[in-house]
């Protein structure tokens, strides 16, 4: 809003980058370091009632202790707010007080003035990489030859259509004023056969459409997909389940204007150039009524659309909310019922569904306001018409089947002016969903394409980091990792130890390349990892996380992930080391037996131990170890230790644990505190040294672990 107020349009996409939004969205300290990077001066400040009248406006506010809108001005005791859940509002000064300030008798209120430097208006505009209707419009170029044999159908069936008022008249002119029954009967007998071709031409229309329409949903969602899977792991870090399956909800929007609206009305505008002209040819004065009570018509519709574009923003934040509501109910009720919170979780998702209740309310509201204008606009004009060709019945003007034949040329221009008015509301909601759609496009893929990049190798794979800082996104939030500097040896065992929150699984996620340092250098090799292609590197790389995913998939499938046919020498190695086969004889269909979300519930030791098993299967250079063994019992994590000893040989492993017996026949054991190396050995020169490592290898102990 600021940036626009100062006369440039910044994406979204690129100010939520600048502004480090995650998940829990951002903060002042966020939007002020936002600012100075795009060329303002900002100063934030704690001020009371009385002095915001001095501020200079427009300012940013915090506001109910939950998120920031902009004062814009302040005139006539009225505060103007343009707040980006609910537009532009008008508040008193004790409403305005009764939103922003807090604290104590409400004493003081947050806000941040920001204010353009010359750097602001010198940088170049961003390169409009957005898609456009030409790139939607390709996705009908393959479906050409169905298209014009819909078109010709269209074209058929609107000749069709254009006979009737003309048989209408004869029946009534000829066939009622000569007592001529058989004239009747075959003109209604030429009409049955008209009616008769319109249904089939009809029938053929819905069967192309559904063709096309099928086809275009599923290319516009599966290149969605594909852009979504080449996004970098950070991107899911900062959007909601919800928001994810919104935008693909939302590409429907898309195919169903494309499919649906823009061709029908092609076919309506035909239509309505035809009938217009035999309805000129009718009448020059009714057909002059007619085009000023649609362009009323048209312009009463077009006045709502801008109301119903905020809406269709507030539908898209509802509903992505609803849906991960409804996901984190169904995922989390075995947790809801162990903590007895049924009943608060029941009232959240009833809060939501009051709030979806009160969109829905204000959308019928709109929708009723415009639908009544428009039945007042098009009844007047019906009835307008019929008083003027009665009227023109009665002075001789025109025949009475002429009469009844303009009848049905008005009903069917109403139809057409109707599609057209859909088609503009429609063109609104899949304008929406395209600049939704280029949200994601816009984002840079984790693999740049046209990139020379390394796929092997190289024969010394030990991995370096060199002085690596990391913080997650997030202003103001304190660095993870700070100036490690380590070196992990090709076919070593190297173990990291340490509290929780001190860094461990953020060093693996660095090495799994989930994100890029803030500060300093990865190498393998003494190559950048920058050089790497993402895919390669991770197809090297065995991965046991602790929150690992199982798939809705058999127990094969979820070892050989990604494989259509699993190996069968493979596999049953991967399940011996993994000590999975005395579980998998237990169960009737083996392999074959489905586990995961809709399949046969799994303890968490088994979790783990298939996990294990896709790692071993994958057969890697690298494998990295995340609490893997933690919900094993010590027999199977003994069993498994073993088992894996002439597995892990030559191999380069990186093992995270809060359980030292599982790391300490490591070659190599890194103690973290608060992002720090702090110790690093054997285990027996570490225990010797009677140090941090010493003290959690006694705390353990102590606990009889």
């Amino acid at each position: 809003m600021i940036c626009k107020y100062y006369g440039r349009s910044i994406s979204l996409q690129k100010l939520r980058t600048v502004c480090q939004v995650n998940r829990e969205g951002v903060s002042l300290l966020g939007l002020s370091e936002a600012a100075e990077k795009i060329g303002f001066r900002s100063l934030g400040f704690k001020i009371d009632k009385a002095e915001i009248l001095d501020v200079e406006l427009p300012c940013i506010l915090h506001w109910r202790q939950k998120h920031f809108v902009v004062l814009y001005r302040i005139k006539k005791g009225l505060f103007h707010i343009a707040d980006p859940g609910k537009g532009i509002l008008k508040f008193t000064e004790k409403e305005f007080v009764a939103n922003w300030l807090y604290g104590k008798n409400q004493a003081i209120g947050i806000g941040l003035i920001i204010r353009p430097t010359p750097a602001f208006k010198d940088q170049e505009d961003e390169a409009n990489d957005t898609l456009d209707w030409g790139f939607l419009l390709r996705y009908l170029q393959s479906y050409q030859k169905l298209i014009v044999q819909l078109f010709l159908g269209l074209l058929i069936g609107s000749l069709l259509q254009i006979t009737t008022p003309f048989l209408t008249q004869a029946i009534v002119d000829v066939g009622i004023n000569t007592r001529n029954l058989s004239f009747i009967n075959i003109i209604l007998l030429a009409q049955a056969m008209l009616i008769f071709g319109k249904v089939t031409i009809e029938f053929i229309r819905s069967w192309i459409l559904l063709h096309i329409s099928t086809r275009v949903n599923i290319s516009i969602l599966t290149d969605f997909l594909i852009k979504l899977m080449k996004l970098p792991m950070s991107f899911f870090d900062t959007k909601m389940t919800g928001d994810i399956m919104q935008r693909m909800n939302d590409q429907k929007r898309i195919e169903s204007f494309l499919t649906g609206s823009a061709l029908g009305t092609l076919f309506s505008l035909f239509n309505l150039v035809v009938f217009s002209v035999v309805l000129a040819h009718y009448n020059l004065i009714i057909f002059g009524v007619f085009l000023v009570s649609s362009t009323l018509y048209t312009l009463w519709i077009v006045a709502f659309l801008k109301r119903r574009r905020t809406l269709n923003f507030k539908s898209f934040d509802i509903s992505a909310k609803n849906q991960s509501s409804i996901v984190q109910l169904i995922n989390g009720m075995q947790e809801i019922k162990l903590n007895n919170c049924e009943q608060s979780m029941r009232w959240d998702w009833e809060h939501l569904q009051a709030r979806l209740f009160k969109f829905n309310v204000s959308n019928l509201s709109l929708s009723q306001y415009q639908q009544g204008g428009s039945t007042l606009i098009n009844e007047s004009m019906n009835m307008f018409i019929t008083f003027l060709s009665a009227k023109a019945v009665i002075d001789g003007d025109l025949t009475l089947g002429g009469m009844m034949a303009m009848q049905y040329i008005i009903g069917q221009l109403n139809s057409p002016v109707q599609q057209l008015l859909g088609f503009i509301q429609g063109f609104q909601d899949a304008k929406i969903s395209l600049e939704r759609l280029n949200e994601i496009h816009q984002l840079n893929d984790e693999e740049p394409a046209g990139r020379e990049l390394n796929h092997e190798l190289p024969r010394d794979g030990s991995i370096y980091l060199n002085d690596v800082t990391f913080r997650y996104p997030g202003a103001g939030n304190d660095p993870v990792l700070q100036d490690i500097s380590l070196r992990i040896p090709q076919g070593k065992t190297t173990a990291i130890v340490g509290m929780s929150g001190s860094g461990k699984t953020t060093i693996l996620k660095l090495l799994l390349r989930f994100y890029e340092p803030e500060k300093g250098v990865i190498e393998v090799g003494g190559q950048s990892f920058s050089n790497y292609s993402f895919k390669f590197w991770r197809s090297s790389c065995g991965v046991v996380m602790q929150d690992g995913f199982i798939f809705s998939d058999t127990i094969a499938r979820n070892i050989a992930v990604g494989a259509d046919y699993a190996d069968h020498e493979r596999l049953q190695h991967a399940i011996r080391i993994a000590n999975l086969q005395d579980f998998i004889d237990s169960l009737p269909l083996g392999t074959a037996t489905k586990v995961g979300a809709e399949g046969n519930g799994i303890s968490q030791g088994q979790r783990q131990r298939i996990l294990i098993a896709r790692a071993v299967y994958k057969n890697p250079q690298y494998l990295f170890f995340d609490e893997a063994t933690n919900a094993l019992d010590a027999n199977n994590e003994r069993t498994i230790m073993e088992n894996m000893g002439e597995f892990l040989e030559g191999r380069t492993v990186i093992v995270v644990a809060h359980r030292l017996s599982t790391v300490s026949n490591a070659d190599n054991i890194i103690v973290l505190e608060k992002g720090r190396i702090i110790e690093q050995g054997t285990h027996n020169q570490l225990t010797a040294a009677h140090g941090k490592y010493f003290q959690l290898v006694r705390n353990q102990l102590e606990l009889g672990v």
